[in-house]
């Protein structure tokens, strides 16, 4: 079975452990996710998020307002990061 297939076949349950585990940064039994499982485990997360649940239900949405069609936002914020190292 190919990886789509496999997280096309993949539960509610194994998607909410997944999900646990890539917000914990280890699996439930303790032990630590490696990058590489880290990366994996958030394709497939966002993926089934994709294929099973409506886009404001999904992890990461950013709701943009009640504004019209065409309608943008006119206030500019610059944003200014702080050199924290010194």
């Amino acid at each position: 079975m190919d990886y789509q297939k496999l997280i096309e076949n993949m539960t509610p349950d194994i998607y909410l452990r997944l999900k646990q585990s890539l917000e914990l940064g280890k699996w439930p039994d303790g032990s630590s996710l490696s990058a590489e499982q880290k990366q994996l485990c958030m394709e497939a997360v966002i993926y089934w998020e994709c294929r099973h649940m409506a886009p404001e239900q999904r992890t990461g949405y950013i709701d943009s307002g009640s504004k019209a069609i065409g309608e943008t936002c006119t206030d500019e914020q610059i944003l200014q990061l702080k050199d924290t190292l010194h």
